[in-house]
């Protein structure tokens, strides 16, 4: 445990970049069903709630802020039932690489926005055990 009085309070905010913002919107608001919190395409972006933290979707080149890449880090989204998520997003044509995982503590099925964002759809079933 740190005794540095701490300086982050929280997570405003995750971007994922993109190259096509109304692919983007779509997807994340219509395929994943997210409340878009923001829109301002003549700027290149729009925003997503998730209840946790916000998904800011880019278009990095449009906004001059660099080229475009893939994030290389997972978004883990939360859902209740990974299997009903899962199911949910097959039928709109969503497409999972490999089987739902179990690592003994949470179920995880792995997916990608259509920009080739690593996403994960998570579910925590049992209590995390504190190291040492």
């Amino acid at each position: 445990m740190s005794t540095v009085e701490a300086i982050v309070t929280g997570v405003d905010f995750v971007s994922m970049p993109t190259q096509d913002i109304e692919r983007a919107v779509a997807f994340y608001g219509e395929t994943l069903g997210l409340e878009r919190s923001a829109y301002v395409p003549e700027r290149n972006y729009a925003e997503f709630e998730t209840g946790t933290v916000t998904i800011s979707v880019v278009d990095p080149v449009k906004m001059g802020i660099g080229a475009f890449a893939p994030n290389t880090s997972m978004l883990a989204l939360r859902v209740e039932d990974v299997a009903q998520a899962r199911a949910a997003l097959e039928a709109r044509g969503v497409s999972f690489g490999g089987d739902t995982f179990d690592t003994g503590v949470c179920h995880m099925g792995f997916f990608a926005d259509p920009d080739g964002n690593p996403l994960l759809l998570h579910h925590r079933y049992a209590p995390r055990v504190p190291e040492g």
